[in-house]
């Protein structure tokens, strides 16, 4: 009885540390307008009065980088990614190293959210 008790405990605990991008997006746009809508109905994850910025879990690096500039260029704001980020994982690691390469080029704000 122990071990089940133990099994579903820890499966909730597992449920609650799954939070979405939505969530993250909550907890970092606090000083922004989150979802913001342009003409051709795409929304923007953070709109602030300097950067439109895209919110992303790391895999989604290229997403981050095409959207943010794309916001930018029809806000007139700068592009900002804000990458949901795990310094623990190497594949997270690898895409914050690719994103860094072009930010600098692109000068795109980077954010880390820590998961």
């Amino acid at each position: 009885m122990k071990k089940y008790i133990l099994i579903i405990a820890m499966i909730f605990l597992i449920g609650m540390t799954n939070k979405k991008e939505i969530d993250y997006q909550n907890e970092f746009c606090v000083n922004g307008i989150k979802e913001y809508v342009l003409k051709d109905k795409s929304r923007i994850d953070c709109l602030t009065d300097t950067y439109a910025i895209e919110i992303d879990f790391s895999k989604k690096v290229y997403e981050c980088i095409g959207q943010s500039i794309y916001y930018s260029i029809e806000t007139n704001r700068k592009p900002a990614c804000a990458l949901i980020f795990d310094k623990n994982n190497k594949s997270d690691i690898r895409y914050l190293k690719r994103l860094k390469v072009v930010a600098k080029k692109y000068d795109i704000k980077i954010f880390i959210i820590d998961k």
